[in-house]
């Protein structure tokens, strides 16, 4: 069995339609589901990522209106990383950046700033072979689109308890002393930094959880396994568009291991990949309830249309 680097990261916003203009709008990627959260289905679960959503590509945000700022400390995943084609791409981003307002900073092949609510984001020039995934966004060139993840970064407070569970999810040393995750798909980079003096607060701009890739037909061998390891991990869950594990390492970052099948096209088609609410089966009951009660959203893309 191997991982094959990262499925998805989801985080937290208080806002969806400054959180759809950013993601959609600003970094180009497509909005490809508009659902709830499963265990919570009073809030959105909005995903973006290339055209159809692909494992590898995919942020999400559970929408907590008006919640409070959060602030990542240990246990808390406090960088999101995207790779880009090279420097031209680096460069088009830090000017598309700061035409929206958003101040980035450049470090050799990383250009690193936050989305609105302060989540730490990074675009990295990264030679690899794993395929592009990459979604045609309005006025971004093709050649410096966001190619799916790189990798993610975490504060921990003893980041070698998390040794042993890491090299049994088939994680190796890799650069600076993190980690990388190469399955035959796709690979990932992971890696933790010393946590501040100041605990986590989970709220607004910050990641709730990182899922790795499972095939899947190894989603019950990798909880085994993870179990075997001493972490608490879940049963096997479905969520309609994967099914997934989770669990929290030993550094306290809550892992989620999801597959690819069946993916966001099961109940919509490609061409409209999240216009419309979509809600698994037993929430459709509360449809008219949930469509009254959550917050109207406007894509940047119709917003532009009616101005022209």
């Amino acid at each position: 069995m191997q991982l094959a680097g990262i499925h998805h990261v989801t985080a937290i916003t208080a806002d969806a339609q400054r959180n759809l203009d950013f993601y959609a709008g600003v970094l180009g990627l497509r909005f490809v589901k508009k659902t709830v959260n499963f265990d919570a289905p009073d809030v959105y679960h909005l995903y973006y990522g290339d055209e159809l959503g692909a494992p590898g590509s995919a942020m999400t945000f559970f929408e907590f209106p008006d919640a409070a700022p959060g602030r990542a400390g240990a246990g808390i995943v406090h960088t999101v990383t995207w790779r880009v084609s090279g420097p031209a791409a680096l460069e088009f981003w830090a000017e598309r950046l700061a035409g929206a307002g958003v101040t980035a900073e450049r470090s050799g092949a990383a250009l690193g700033f936050a989305d609105p609510e302060g989540l730490g984001l990074e675009l990295r020039a990264a030679d690899v072979p794993d395929a592009p995934l990459a979604a045609a966004g309005p006025g971004i060139p093709a050649e410096h689109a966001l190619l799916g993840f790189h990798g993610a970064r975490a504060y921990a407070s003893d980041p070698r308890r998390s040794d042993a569970l890491l090299e049994r999810l088939g994680f190796a040393a890799g650069a600076a002393g993190g980690w990388e995750l190469a399955g035959q798909e796709r690979t990932a980079a992971w890696g933790y930094d010393p946590a501040p003096a100041e605990p986590g607060v989970q709220g607004a701009g910050t990641v709730h959880h990182i899922a790795w890739q499972s095939r899947d037909e190894d989603l019950a061998p990798w909880r085994d396994t993870v179990r075997a390891a001493g972490a608490r991990a879940t049963d096997v869950i479905d969520r309609t568009y994967f099914r997934s594990v989770y669990f929290r390492e030993p550094s306290g970052v809550l892992f989620e291991l999801a597959t690819p099948s069946p993916g966001f096209t099961v109940d919509e088609p490609a061409e409209t990949l999240g216009e419309a609410l979509s809600l698994p089966p037993q929430h459709e009951h509360l449809r008219a309830q949930l469509e009254c009660r959550l917050t109207p959203l406007v894509h940047p893309r119709d917003r532009a249309t009616a101005q022209t």
